[in-house]
């Protein structure tokens, strides 16, 4: 089904972490158990600012917030121990999780023969797509086992870009962090934010959840 599709590809690239599922309480969870068990305190407000930023980085600024200074080795044995918490708690994680309009934009998208990345700083992205049934909705899949730079680097959605075939300026971003947005804007790309305006400054569109965008819509962004 083409469903009036415009002549040239369109591609989207959804980040995972607060757009397709909700896994920043258990990021929060297994950062603040680390942080307690260096002698300090981690809050939800302090986790925000690690939305789109790789584990290395968000390891660094928890430690600068607590005051805390590690070697390279050691910061090394302390992402290990706060990854294994977090994986165990995505281990449990089931399609129940997925957030509103996720399942029906990503239906509608393939229905209409839009390509679909993953563009997502997670090193766990295969994990929980497994566990929340999400897999099979993706044409690519670039995660932080296959990118070296953090957003706002737009190198996560460029590979994504590059594998699906498309032109930068065809694709259409999907992001819940100013961090991710920025990468959008950097790799000349569209992007909708998934969120509260004031925290996504730049984006195009913004909608609260996926259940507030159409195909239509999305088509409009880069046909205009």
């Amino acid at each position: 089904m083409q469903n009036n599709l415009p002549e040239k590809q369109i591609a989207c690239l959804f980040d995972l972490d607060g757009v397709l599922v909700d896994t920043a309480v258990y990021h929060y969870k297994a950062w603040k158990q680390l942080a307690n068990t260096l002698g300090f305190d981690f809050t939800e407000a302090q986790n925000e600012h690690l939305k789109g930023v790789n584990r290395m980085r968000s390891l660094d600024m928890i430690l600068d917030w607590g005051g805390v200074e590690k070697t390279e080795k050691e910061k090394e044995v302390l992402a290990t121990q706060k990854n294994e918490w977090y994986v165990a708690m995505i281990n449990k994680m089931t399609a129940a999780e997925v957030l509103p309009g996720s399942i029906d934009l990503l239906e509608n998208l393939r229905a209409g023969g839009i390509k679909i990345a993953l563009g997502s700083a997670s090193k766990n992205s295969s994990t929980i797509l497994e566990r929340t049934q999400l897999t099979h909705f993706f044409d690519a899949i670039v995660d932080g086992n296959v990118v070296s730079k953090s957003k706002p680097d737009p190198e996560v959605f460029v590979k994504g870009a590059e594998l699906l075939g498309v032109p930068a300026e065809n694709c259409v971003v999907f992001e819940d962090a100013q961090a991710g947005i920025e990468a959008a804007l950097a790799g000349h790309m569209k992007s909708v934010g998934v969120g509260e305006e004031e925290n996504l400054k730049g984006a195009d569109l913004y909608v609260k959840n996926l259940s507030q965008i159409s195909v239509k819509e999305i088509i409009s962004l880069v046909i205009r």
